[in-house]
């Protein structure tokens, strides 16, 4: 019989700090930037965003994901038998944030544990090197999770990037089962366009070279992504011999409505069938995918047995899709 994995449970958490839009222009002004709610509405449809206490980590946040996604699986920690950490900003160098956070949960039944980094991608990559764990027979069990503290990374000098940008997380559990639930997964990555997205610098000797802030050129970024996720989603549904009327939502990054909106037309898809929640939070990289689909579940609107696509783009260049039926 076929080994299949479907997800059991979801778990999102967002730290309690709440940064509007008006709270972000009013902070910038007293360094002499201008921007306002209209320019950052207008341009991402973000209205909000989260952000972290300075000794708040991503494992801090992943762990609080995870207990809700535990919750919702009706599971137990010690159940779980591997974890893997979608970040792009670890607690430390070393060890990974996988293994502080199993740590955090109290598990010591020994299983393996590691970070996966791709940036906005990582939760569609940990998730589809989830998968197929189970299907080897190598896990039966995964805790996968995005978890982000983006916020320690932003140049509040760039107007055009500090207000993109939250802190969150989102988690699944993962469980293998005899019918199907991962229906079919793309993964892809260009390292030409590193320097698009990119936080180029690093760690030697105590001292940081290059710039430890994050840059990005957004035009670039967006007329990328617009295709790149098309043709993705479009592999995804192929690999499943399915097409996009069998799509019952859309849960794709949430980096710019834009993005999204211009995806959705791709595919035929109305807006009504796109979950949004870029608004409340921004863009929380990893954490984005399973946040929305952890909000878009507790709120009723992903129910089980529906056909799910989810869908990330993100710096290095990498992206991906994951075509699921919850």
């Amino acid at each position: 019989m076929r080994r299949y994995s479907r997800i059991s449970g979801t778990g999102s958490y967002l730290p309690p700090r709440l940064v509007t839009n008006d709270d972000l222009v009013a902070q910038l002004a007293e360094q002499g930037i201008e921007t306002s709610d209209d320019w950052i509405v207008e341009r991402t449809g973000i209205r909000a965003r989260h952000f972290a206490e300075r000794d708040v980590t991503a494992s801090d946040l992943a762990l609080e994901a995870s207990r809700r996604a535990l919750e919702a699986a009706g599971r137990q920690a010690q159940d779980i038998d591997l974890i893997i950490v979608a970040t792009s900003t670890p607690d430390m160098v070393f060890p990974s944030t996988a293994a502080i956070l199993q740590h955090k949960l109290g598990i010591t039944n020994g299983c393996p544990v590691f970070d996966v980094q791709a940036v906005c991608s990582g939760f569609v990559y940990a998730l589809t090197v989830a998968d197929s764990m189970i299907q080897s027979g190598a896990a039966h069990r995964v805790l996968v999770v995005g978890s982000e503290v983006f916020s320690r990374i932003l140049d509040f000098q760039d107007r055009t990037t500090c207000v993109l940008f939250g802190d969150g997380a989102g988690a699944v559990v993962l469980e293998a089962s005899d019918q199907p639930g991962i229906l079919a997964s793309a993964l892809h990555a260009d390292g030409s366009h590193v320097g698009i997205l990119c936080v180029p610098g690093n760690v030697y000797g105590g001292q940081i070279l290059g710039d430890p802030l994050l840059k990005m050129d957004g035009q670039a970024v967006f007329k990328l992504a617009v295709g790149v996720l098309e043709k993705a989603a479009r592999a995804t549904l192929e690999k499943a011999g399915l097409t996009e009327g069998d799509i019952d939502w859309l849960i794709p990054h949430q980096a710019n409505i834009r993005i999204m909106q211009s995806t959705a037309r791709r595919l035929k898809l109305s807006m009504d069938k796109v979950v949004v929640t870029v608004d409340q939070h921004g863009n929380t990289s990893a954490a984005s995918i399973p946040l929305a689909l952890d909000h878009a579940v507790r709120a009723g609107q992903v129910r089980p047995g529906q056909t799910v696509m989810l869908e990330g783009v993100g710096g290095g260049f990498t992206w991906g899709a994951v075509l699921l039926k919850m």
